[in-house]
C-alpha cells in the first residue's frame, strides 16, 4: 500500500515550543523532523525529504527569514511551503515573511487547530502544485520524446521491441526519489515473429536494464485480456486482492516483486504493468501510458503497412529486372549478383544506410533496356560488328525511357543510363567522365564488370576469383583500373573477399 508519511520540519529555538509541535504533528499522521537554529535547519534539508517546513522568525545561527529565503533560493527546496510562526501584533514581522516568500505565517502563542488547518490547507496546495509540476514536465518530455521518436522513425528497419524499451525508459523512474515515475515496469508483448514475451524493466545502479520473464509467465490470464483496451490503477492493491489486479499481484510476488501501487494497461498486443511510484498514481499517469502505447501501435502499424508496400515495390523491380534478361544468354542470378555487389562497395564507401538499400535493389534495373533488344542479337556467338555493338549501346537510353521520371526510381535511371560510362572518358552513350558519372552508376560499373568476368559468355569462358580481380585491378587490354572511379576500385580492393563469397552464395544453380 502507498502510505509515505509526509515529513514537516519544525524550527524553533524554545523547546518546548518543538515539544509541542511534535505531539501535534505526530497525533496527525505526519512525521516530525526538529532543528533548533537556522544552520541545523538548512542542514537537515539537505539530509530530509521535507513536505512543509514550519519556521520560527527568531533564532540563533539564521533567523528564520534568512533561512526561509534559502530555501526559496533552491532548486531543489524553492517549492516547499514555508509557514512562519511570528510574533502577534507585529506588521514588520508579516511584511518580512512576505518579503521573504513565506506561504503563511501563524501568531504565537499559535492555537493547535489552526496549525493544523493551515498545515492541512498547505499540503493540498503542495499536492496540487506539485502534480502541476510533474505534469508539465511529463508533457515537456513527452513532446521532446514523440519529437525523437518521428524524426528516428524508420518504417522499413523499425523495431517493436527496441521501441517498446523506450518507451519504457521514457516512463521509468532513473532514480530512487523520482516520486512521478514506476520504479518497476513489466511488459507482455508479441513481438515481430509472433511470439508472447513477458519482459521485466528497471534501473538498477544507474543502468537501464531489461530481464526476461520465465516463459508462461502470466500468458493465460493476458489472453484473457487481449483487446480490452483499458487502463486501471490501485493505490492500495492489498485492498482488491479478490479482482484479476490481485491475481497479477500474486504473481508478481512470485518473482520477487512487492507491489505498493500499480496501473496497468491490456491492449490488444501488448500489457504494461507500471509498478510502485513513488507517490499515488492517479487518471494522469493512464493518460500517460494509454497514450504512449497507442502510438506505439501507430508506428508499429504503419511499419507494417509501409513495409508491405516496400516489399510489393521490390518484387515488382525484380519482375521487370527479370523480364529483361529473359533474352539475354545463362545469366541466372546476374541481378541479384549486381544488387549484393553495389551493397557491399556502398557500404565500403560509406555511404549511408538508406544509399545502400536502395542501390541493392535498384542496381538490379541496369540492364533493363535489354527488353527491347532482339534476343540473337543478345545470343550471337563471336564478334559483333560496329553496327550491333551501336545497337546493344542502345540499352542504356532505352532502360532509362522505360525506368521514366519517377522520383522513386531515381537511381535506377542514373545507373540504367550511365554504368557503362567509364572514369576515363571511354565509356557510352555520352563519354561522361570522372564525377560528371553519378555515384551510383559508377558503383554499378565495377559489380557489372565482376560479375561479367565471373560469367559464361559466348565470348568467354568463366574467370576464377583471382583472375577477375587481377583483371579489374591491373588490366587486359579491354578492362582497365583507369576505367573505374579511383575510390570505386579502393572499395572493390578492401572488399574483394566479400564479393568472391557473394558470388558463391548466388551463383547460378
Amino acid at each position: 500500500m502507498y502510505n509515505r508519511k509526509p515529513k514537516i520540519l519544525c524550527v524553533d529555538d524554545e523547546a518546548a515550543n518543538l515539544k509541542l509541535l511534535d505531539l501535534l504533528l505526530h497525533e496527525q499522521g505526519y512525521e516530525v523532523i526538529c532543528a533548533a537554529d537556522g544552520q541545523e535547519a538548512l542542514q537537515k534539508l539537505d539530509r530530509h525529504p521535507v513536505d512543509l517546513v514550519l519556521l520560527d522568525v527568531m533564532m540563533p545561527r539564521g533567523s528564520g527569514f534568512d533561512v526561509c529565503r534559502k530555501i526559496k533560493a533552491g532548486e531543489a527546496t524553492r517549492n516547499i511551503p514555508v509557514v512562519m510562526l511570528i510574533t502577534p501584533g507585529s506588521g514588520d514581522d508579516r511584511m518580512h515573511c512576505i518579503e521573504a516568500g513565506a506561504d503563511d505565517f501563524i501568531a504565537k502563542p499559535f492555537d493547535k487547530n489552526e496549525v493544523l488547518a493551515r498545515v492541512k490547507m498547505l499540503f493540498k496546495a503542495k499536492s496540487f502544485g506539485d502534480s502541476l509540476r510533474l505534469s508539465y514536465n511529463s508533457i515537456n518530455d513527452l513532446s521532446l520524446f514523440g519529437e525523437k521518436i518521428m524524426e528516428d522513425f524508420n518504417p522499413i528497419s523499425y523495431d517493436f521491441v527496441s521501441n517498446i524499451d523506450k518507451i519504457v525508459d521514457q516512463i521509468i523512474s532513473h532514480k530512487s526519489n523520482e516520486k512521478g515515475k514506476p520504479a518497476i515496469v513489466i511488459a507482455q508483448f508479441e513481438d515481430d515473429y509472433g511470439d508472447l514475451r513477458w519482459m521485466r524493466y528497471e534501473y538498477l545502479a544507474g543502468q537501464f536494464m531489461r530481464f526476461d520473464i520465465k516463459k508462461g509467465f502470466l500468458t493465460d490470464r493476458y489472453l484473457d485480456l487481449r483487446g480490452n483496451k483499458r487502463v486501471i490503477y490501485f493505490n492500495s492493491p492489498d485492498d482488491h486482492m479478490d479482482t484479476e489486479t490481485g491475481q497479477f499481484i500474486q504473481e508478481f510476488r512470485s518473482i520477487g516483486i512487492k507491489v505498493k501501487n500499480i496501473l496497468w494497461y491490456a491492449g490488444s498486443s501488448i500489457c504494461i504493468f507500471a509498478l510502485n511510484y513513488g507517490r499515488a498514481n492517479s487518471e494522469y499517469d493512464c493518460a500517460v501510458i494509454k497514450s504512449l502505447i497507442v502510438q506505439s501501435h501507430f508506428m508499429r502499424s504503419l511499419s507494417s503497412q509501409i513495409r508491405e508496400t516496400e516489399n510489393a515495390f521490390e518484387y515488382m523491380v525484380y519482375s521487370l529486372a527479370r523480364a529483361a534478361e529473359a533474352n539475354d544468354e545463362g545469366t541466372g542470378n546476374h541481378i541479384l549478383r549486381v544488387g549484393e555487389y553495389s551493397a557491399i562497395l556502398a557500404r565500403t564507401l560509406g555511404l549511408p544506410d538508406t544509399f545502400v538499400r536502395k542501390i541493392k535493389i535498384e542496381a538490379t534495373l541496369h540492364d533493363v533496356g535489354k527488353i527491347h533488344m532482339h534476343p540473337d542479337l543478345l545470343t550471337k556467338v563471336g564478334k559483333l560488328t560496329d553496327e550491333e555493338f551501336d545497337s546493344i549501346k542502345e540499352h542504356t537510353v532505352t532502360g532509362a525511357k522505360i525506368i521514366g521520371e519517377h522520383p522513386r526510381l531515381f537511381f535506377a535511371k542514373n545507373i540504367s543510363i550511365s554504368h557503362h560510362e567509364r572514369w576515363d572518358g571511354s565509356g557510352y552513350p555520352y563519354r561522361l567522365k570522372g564525377e560528371q558519372i553519378p555515384i551510383e552508376a559508377r558503383i554499378v560499373a565495377l559489380a557489372d564488370q565482376y560479375d561479367a568476368l565471373r560469367s559464361a559468355r559466348s565470348y568467354k569462358p568463366v574467370f576464377d576469383h583471382e583472375k577477375s580481380f587481377r583483371i579489374i585491378t591491373e588490366g587486359d587490354g579491354r578492362t582497365m583500373p583507369q576505367h573505374f572511379d579511383p575510390q570505386v576500385l579502393k572499395a572493390y580492393i578492401e572488399s574483394a573477399s566479400l564479393f568472391e563469397k557473394a558470388c558463391e552464395r548466388l551463383k547460378d544453380k
